[in-house]
């Protein structure tokens, strides 16, 4: 079940903002892959400064006690025979969103889900 909303352009380079897009929701549709009743939200909002973007999904979510490696290269928060990747995609994430001067964080629950989240420098 995918939820998407009308979320507005970014500025920035191309290549990087379609790589980050396509981390996030690949990262959504690999870990809500073992749920009976997938659930995948990309929205947004705005504040005075910025654009906040965010994917959202109901799959195996983290143990935020270990959100120091959330971000890390090659650091995976789950064993290879659950999920496989390489640990090398949020923290290509977050650098993306870095270097256009945006942040990024996360909010998770093991075995309900989780939310990233970034900012976007000025609205679009």
């Amino acid at each position: 079940d995918f939820r998407l909303q009308n979320i507005p352009d970014a500025d920035g380079d191309p290549t990087l903002i379609h790589q980050l897009w396509v981390v996030l929701i690949s990262n959504a549709i690999k870990f809500t892959s073992k749920k009976t009743h997938r659930i995948i939200e990309v929205g947004f909002t705005t504040d005075d400064e910025s654009t906040i973007y965010m994917v959202k999904d109901n799959g195996a979510g983290f143990d935020m006690a270990y959100y120091n490696k959330l971000f890390s290269l090659f650091q995976q928060l789950h064993t290879l025979k659950e999920f496989e990747g390489s640990g090398v995609g949020l923290a290509l994430a977050k650098q993306i969103v870095l270097k256009h001067k945006g942040r990024m964080w996360a909010e998770g629950i093991e075995g309900e889900g989780a939310t990233f989240y970034f900012t976007w420098p000025g609205k679009s």
